[in-house]
C-alpha cells in the first residue's frame, strides 16, 4: 500500500492511500484508535474498515495521528487528533475534487473524532463508527446529527458500556427517524471484536452496498 505525507497542523502526517480507478469515486477517511494506548493506523479493525471501502471503490485514506509512527508531534487530547483528522480530509479532497460523496470510518476513539468531524464538515455525507467510546467521552455535540450512519458494537464490550452505545443510538433516531442510524449489535464480540474481523467486515459490505444502491437509485 503506498505511504504519503502530507502536511499536518505541527508538522508531517504519515499514511496510507489507495486511489480507485472509478471516474468521480467516494472518498472515505479513515480514523484509527486512541494512540496512547497503542492506536495506529495499521489496528485490526482501522485495517478492516480501510480495506472494506477499497473494495467497494472508494478513494481510502487512512493515517496516523501526530506523535505516531512517522507523523510529528505529540498526543493533543483530543484536540490535536480532530486538527489532524481535518488536515487529513483537506488532502484526500485536494486530490479528489470531483468525488460523488466524502464518509468517515472510525473505531473506538477514532469514531470520536470521526462524529466530531462529521459536524464539523457539512461535506461529509455518512459515516460508519464502530464500538464508539460513549461511556468515556461526550458524544452530546450530535445535536442533531446532520447524516445516517452505520455503528456496531460488540455484546461484550470491557471498555464501552453497550447499554450507553445503544442510548446514543436510540437518540440519533429520535432525531433522525428509525433509518437514521443502521446499528449491528455482534453477540459475544469484546471492545476489540477478537475473532470477529471477517463478521464486522460482512456488516461494513452489507450497509455500503445498501447505501451507495439507494444513492445510485436516486441519482
Amino acid at each position: 500500500m503506498p505511504e504519503i505525507i502530507f502536511n499536518g497542523p505541527v508538522g508531517r502526517i504519515e499514511g496510507r492511500y489507495k486511489q480507485s480507478t472509478m471516474p468521480n469515486a467516494p472518498v472515505a477517511l479513515i480514523l484509527p484508535p486512541n494512540p496512547e494506548q497503542g492506536g495506529t493506523m495499521n489496528n485490526r479493525m482501522a485495517y478492516t474498515l480501510f480495506q472494506s471501502f477499497v473494495k467497494r471503490g472508494f478513494s481510502t485514506l487512512r493515517f496516523n495521528y501526530r506523535g505516531v509512527g512517522r507523523s510529528q508531534g505529540e498526543f493533543g487530547q483530543g484536540v490535536g487528533e480532530l486538527n489532524d483528522a481535518a488536515a487529513a480530509l483537506d488532502w484526500l479532497q485536494s486530490i479528489n475534487k470531483t468525488t460523488s460523496s466524502v464518509w468517515v470510518g472510525g473505531f473506538s476513539f477514532g469514531a470520536w473524532i470521526g462524529m466530531q468531524l462529521l459536524m464539523r464538515r457539512p461535506e461529509i455525507d455518512s459515516y460508519i463508527s464502530i464500538a464508539p467510546p460513549t461511556s468515556i467521552y461526550d458524544f452530546n455535540f450530535l445535536a442533531p446529527c446532520p447524516n445516517a450512519g452505520m455503528i456496531i458494537q460488540g455484546d461484550k464490550d470491557q471498555v464501552v458500556e453497550p447499554e450507553t452505545v445503544e442510548a446514543l443510538v436510540t437518540k440519533l433516531r429520535e432525531q433522525r427517524g428509525y433509518d437514521g442510524v443502521d446499528y449491528r449489535l455482534i453477540e459475544g464480540a469484546d471492545h476489540f471484536f477478537a475473532n470477529h474481523a471477517p463478521l464486522v467486515a460482512s456488516h461494513i459490505d452489507s450497509f455500503l452496498y445498501q447505501t451507495l444502491s439507494a444513492q445510485e437509485a436516486a441519482a
